[in-house]
């Protein structure tokens, strides 16, 4: 989940956006977009996006009611759309419960939705469509996403947020120390450095007042 950063950029109460964000297929149309930025309470967010997730769904019951040729690449987009829209979810909820807001509202109303749609999909999965094998990957996907935010939902909220707050820091741990690692490697007098110098460096011989082809005595030796 989480394949796009859309949802990321939105969660974190940004009031612009790259465009580079918008570089994959967009999954949100641009009013929907600007109603996103005007949700900027988390609460309001998730609300939010379970509507639109739900639109979704509701324009591919349509679709599918009648077998109309050439609709697969609709259904398909629709399906791909309510995915990502899912995952946007899950991000502004992760990301808000690591700040400590109380996203109960938000919470529920996504939950209830969400039942809604897992038996949205598991209908059309149930009584398949003729040209179902055209989208039936979009389908799987929409429905083990479906399960995934539910069960995610479900979670204790402190649990949860501990856990978001330990795999960040690992995270953070973990570059800060390929970051010491790779400085440590160029570092001049560095230990492994400095050895290498002197096995590569040849010994001097030591001073001698002997001219060109002189020896000392044996008994000097």
């Amino acid at each position: 989940m989480k394949r796009l950063i859309i949802g990321a950029f939105f969660a974190v109460g940004i009031p612009a956006f790259a465009p580079a964000a918008f570089a994959q297929k967009d999954f949100l149309t641009s009013d929907e977009i600007e109603k996103v930025r005007e949700a900027q309470l988390p609460n309001d967010r998730l609300k939010l996006y379970a509507l639109l997730a739900r639109q979704r769904l509701d324009q591919l019951d349509r679709l599918l009611a009648k077998d109309k040729k050439g609709r697969s690449l609709t259904a398909r987009d629709l399906l791909e759309q309510y995915t990502n829209i899912l995952d946007s979810i899950d991000t502004v909820s992760d990301d808000a419960l690591k700040r400590g807001v109380n996203i109960a509202e938000g919470t529920a109303a996504v939950a209830d939705s969400e039942k809604r749609f897992l038996t949205q999909l598991q209908k059309i999965r149930d009584h398949p469509p003729s040209d179902l094998d055209l989208y039936d990957i979009a389908l799987k996907e929409a429905i083990a996403s479906t399960s995934d935010s539910l069960d995610l939902g479900k979670q204790d909220v402190t649990a949860r947020a501990t856990k978001l707050g330990d795999e960040d820091k690992k995270l953070k741990d973990e570059a800060e120390s390929e970051i010491a690692a790779e400085d440590s490697k160029g570092k001049p007098g560095s230990a492994k450095e400095g050895d290498a110098k002197s096995e590569e460096k040849p010994k001097r011989k030591p001073p001698t007042l002997l001219r060109k082809g002189e020896e000392l005595p044996a008994s000097a030796k």
